[in-house]
């Protein structure tokens, strides 16, 4: 939790945004996993942590933007709860560490919400993601909980996604805090990663390290050999000589920040030609995309940017052929890498992702583009000093997809098949590292970069 002077200045910003009408921001509840009492463990909304800072469940804030008030809704908790859980701050005070000074309890609420409905005010909330709080809003506001989501406030989406963007400097120590967690992270897995070790045991000693240094993972571990596979969560292989292993991983701090990298490494210590070649170039992209984001500059040209730098480096390896231009403008590439090459990062992984990915990683100005691999960019507008973002380029051999363009003669002008067969047993590689924009340009966050290149990566795992 920051002081309460940030909170503050954070809600009257976004009051100063936002029209007129009462702004609500729900918390979280605790969701269970099997039974009432046995939860999953908890995370707060995160723009409820923005603006209200409070890190329990049963909460919601509401301002008034005309008026200026600030109130916390919850509940005290009763002698039953101080049996199992030990004394408990009141909400007044909790209230009051964030600099809100009125507290009503959460049944209130409701009361609160029907008055201005019926007297015509605006209500603004953003999108719903959980269902009790879809449910929560047809009681306060009488919209079906199914089609709540359609009647969210695009301005104060707007006003938030602006808002939050923006990492002020106490931020950006928390998010480096986080990835100091994921350097640990990192480097534990090139030191395990040798054959004959079971990819689960290497995901759970990571698991591990994120929570002892902080809240928990910022997502589930991507960790496998299947590296082709770009979201692979199933870790039930043995580590195989000559293979690569794909750990894309990040650590959420007590504060619930937020790192995300990836590296990809050989098992038993050492690439072989093949895969050097192909780790290479992607190293090329991951560090042309470091050199070309600065402020102004759209990310969606440095994507595009660093598409061509993967093409050109494919060509010289006699896997794509033609005018490089031609062939990034007609998604060529995209066979090898059909992801974006980064998003928003902040108090979520993906931050804010939950407000409209159209509205976090795009503008009236930049808009999505309507292409295989392209399409799947998540941030494409124009880059802003204190933007974090993840720089993640990759290549990728997926067999699936291969044979599906082989078959429909996609791209012959650009793509060499009977090379191309040849690494259907390759796998693939993903670099990702967490950026800030600078004044200047950009920077890696995080004390210590985890090891990159060829001969780092090979003197860690070889120690």
């Amino acid at each position: 939790m920051f002081n309460a002077e940030i909170y503050q200045n954070r809600r009257a910003a976004l009051r100063n945004k936002v029209g007129d009408g009462l702004i609500l921001i729900l918390g979280n509840k605790e969701a269970p996993a099997n039974y009432p009492d046995n939860t999953y463990k908890f995370r707060q909304d995160s723009s409820f942590l923005y603006f209200f800072g409070l890190n329990q469940p049963g909460f919601a804030g509401v301002i008034d933007v005309e008026s200026g008030q600030e109130i916390i809704f919850g509940n005290d908790v009763d002698m039953d709860d101080i049996i199992w859980m030990g004394p408990q701050p009141t909400v007044r005070e909790q209230a009051a560490l964030v600099g809100v000074k009125e507290s009503r309890p959460f049944s209130k609420l409701t009361e609160l919400m029907q008055q201005a409905v019926a007297s015509k005010r605006k209500v603004h909330f953003l999108p719903p993601y959980r269902y009790d709080n879809m449910m929560l809003l047809e009681e306060l506001l009488g919209i079906r909980a199914s089609i709540v989501k359609q009647y969210a406030s695009l301005e104060l989406v707007k006003a938030v996604v602006a808002l939050r963007s923006v990492k002020g400097p106490e931020e950006i120590i928390e998010i480096e805090d986080a990835c100091n967690a994921g350097y640990e992270m990192h480097t534990a897995a090139m030191r395990l990663c040798k054959p004959g070790v079971k990819e689960q045991y290497i995901a759970g000693v990571l698991d591990g390290i994120a929570a002892s240094y902080g809240s928990m993972t910022s997502f589930a571990t991507i960790l496998s050999q299947n590296g082709e596979t770009l979201h692979n969560h199933d870790h039930s292989q043995i580590l195989t000589t000559g293979r690569m292993m794909l750990t894309d991983a990040g650590a959420e701090n007590i504060n619930n920040y937020c790192s995300d990298f990836t590296r990809t490494i050989p098992v038993g210590g050492k690439f072989d030609n093949r895969q050097k070649d192909i780790y290479n170039i992607v190293l090329s992209c991951h560090d042309k995309a470091i050199e070309f984001a600065r402020p102004g500059t759209t990310y969606q040209q440095v994507h595009l940017s660093v598409c061509k730098v993967l093409a050109q480096g494919l060509k010289e390896l006699g896997l794509m052929k033609g005018n490089i231009d031609d062939a990034v403008a007609a998604g060529a590439h995209a066979m090898f890498m059909p992801h974006g090459l980064g998003h928003m990062m902040g108090l979520d992984v993906h931050d804010m992702e939950d407000l409209g990915q159209v509205y976090v990683g795009y503008d009236e100005e930049t808009r999505p583009i309507n292409q295989f691999g392209t399409s799947s960019l998540r941030m494409g507008r124009r880059l802003q000093e204190g933007f974090v973002i993840t720089d993640e380029p990759g290549c990728y051999f997926i067999p699936a997809l291969i044979d599906k363009w082989h078959a429909e003669k996609m791209h012959t002008d650009f793509l060499c098949y009977d090379a191309i067969e040849k690494y259907k047993d390759f796998g693939g590689i993903r670099l990702e590292d967490d950026i800030l924009i600078t004044p200047e340009g950009s920077r890696f966050l995080g004390k210590k970069r985890i090891p990159i290149t060829i001969e780092e990566v090979e003197n860690i795992m070889n120690e």
